[in-house]
């Protein structure tokens, strides 16, 4: 008879373990001799035979040696103490402050409210920022998309809706950080403490550096943050992630470690389940809401790679970052086009937004034809009022540029928060031709009409 579990074998971050009992799926199995070394429980092999993750990597292991249960799933930390804090998946702090004590821990697994408790409020929260507020706003309790590849400002713009968010909404930050490099999770913990934002912020990190198992579970833990925050103190929540793509990358890693046969696409044949998992148990009820704000990293720029189309369905707004626009020298990097939102109805925008939206999208999407003409035969060749709609989405394109408070360090340039109605204003302006005698260039990185050079 075993009186504990014992190590059978060990492949990178899985460990078959024997055990004498039955374990349950996601139970905590720590070392006989290092309690620290935690194991997950993932799978069963056969009768008294289990798949364990490896979560921490405390004494070196190797077969033979003892494991026993916790009867336990991994629960970390919740409560007030956590504000202005950073700390990893167990919620460990590791920010070098004092260690804080919680009366609380709540498992990292949870179920989603059930559908009847949940709600969508149709109120817009503003954010400033004219590319997202025109079109693709942000509604309470919903969630924005933010796609792109490498290097063209995913992180930046989010790092502003946090900002702006924070000054006008009062209500609590929960930072996800997926699979990113330690650089920017420390210059993200400098600007908000810069900011004035951590105090009412919780920041959650698992870095590129750490096992495929610790950075699957980041995004989970910071879902039960949030939902403490939402069940219990009956506060409004502000969900941000950087890099949802890197979670889809984990469980892909795990799923490899654990021999399974891939996809068509090359991803986890659990990929579907696996996402469904963290975003179904990011939503608002009756009580109080979670809106999330979350970066999705888009590998070579292929907006079709199946990991990215797999996401898209869960975001009511989408805003995707393009590279030509970027190498244009139009920040943030936005292709409006390739943007899309479902809450853009009259019934939540109001008549006047919807209308002048699809009046604007008509002129980009003429610009777009216009520019292939430009590029064989020249402006010259264009028609008189194929020349003016040119002119009129350009400036479109150009008003929509904008200085951001979390770079202004960098760029030497102060930041612009831009209210909705002035941003409404401003396309308005350019729609109806009052702004034709200026030059296009002169609508470059203003905020409102107002900063407008006559």
């Amino acid at each position: 008879m075993i009186q504990n579990g014992t190590i059978l074998a060990i492949l990178g971050d899985i460990v078959e373990v024997e055990y004498n009992e039955e374990l349950f799926f996601g139970e905590i199995l720590v070392l006989e001799e290092d309690p620290k070394t935690k194991l997950e429980v993932i799978s069963a092999i056969e009768k008294n035979r289990f798949l364990c993750l490896l979560l921490t990597k405390g004494k070196e292991i190797f077969r033979g040696m003892k494991v026993k249960r916790t009867n336990r799933p991994l629960e970390v930390p919740v409560g007030n103490q956590l504000l202005g804090r950073a700390i990893d998946v167990f919620g460990n702090p590791i920010d070098k402050l004092p260690p804080f004590e919680t009366k609380e821990k709540r498992a990292i697994y949870q179920h989603s409210p059930p559908y009847i408790e949940t709600t969508l409020k149709k109120e817009i929260i503003e954010t400033g920022i004219k590319v997202v507020d025109f079109f693709a706003p942000l509604i309470e309790g919903g969630k924005l998309g933010i796609f792109g590849g490498a290097g063209l400002g995913k992180t930046v713009l989010l790092s502003e809706l946090m900002h702006n968010l924070v000054l006008k909404k009062r209500g609590i930050i929960i930072f996800a950080g997926i699979g990113e490099r330690i650089r920017e999770g420390f210059e993200l913990y400098q600007t908000l403490k810069r900011m004035e934002i951590l105090p009412s912020s919780v920041l959650v990190l698992g870095q590129m550096n750490e096992s495929a198992a610790v950075r699957f579970k980041v995004g989970l833990t910071a879902a039960t943050l949030a939902e403490y925050f939402r069940d219990v103190q009956k506060r409004d929540v502000i969900f941000f992630v950087d890099n949802i793509y890197r979670f889809l990358q984990a469980g892909n890693e795990l799923s490899t470690l654990l021999g399974n046969i891939p996809s068509e696409g090359g991803y986890q044949a659990t990929l579907d389940s696996e996402i469904g998992s963290l975003q179904e148990r990011l939503v608002s009820t009756k009580e109080a809401s979670i809106t999330s704000i979350q970066a999705i990293y888009v590998p070579a720029d292929d907006i079709t790679d199946p990991g990215v189309q797999a996401v898209m369905p869960y975001f009511d707004s989408i805003i995707v970052f393009s590279r030509e626009v970027y190498q244009e020298g139009r920040y943030p990097a936005v292709d409006i086009l390739a943007s899309s939102s479902s809450v853009t109805t009259p019934e939540i925008l109001g008549e006047k937004h919807y209308s002048l939206l699809l009046e604007t999208k008509r002129y980009l999407e003429r610009y777009r034809e216009i520019q292939r003409i430009i590029a064989i035969v020249g402006e010259a060749e264009l028609s008189f009022e194929d020349r003016i709609l040119y002119h009129r989405a350009k400036k479109i394109l150009n008003f929509m540029t904008q200085d951001f408070f979390v770079v202004s360090d960098q760029t030497r340039k102060p930041g612009k928060y831009v209210e909705r109605k002035k941003t409404i204003e401003g396309v308005e302006k350019i729609v109806r031709g009052d702004l034709d005698k200026f030059p296009d260039e002169s609508l470059l990185f203003i905020g409102g009409l107002e900063d407008l050079k006559i």
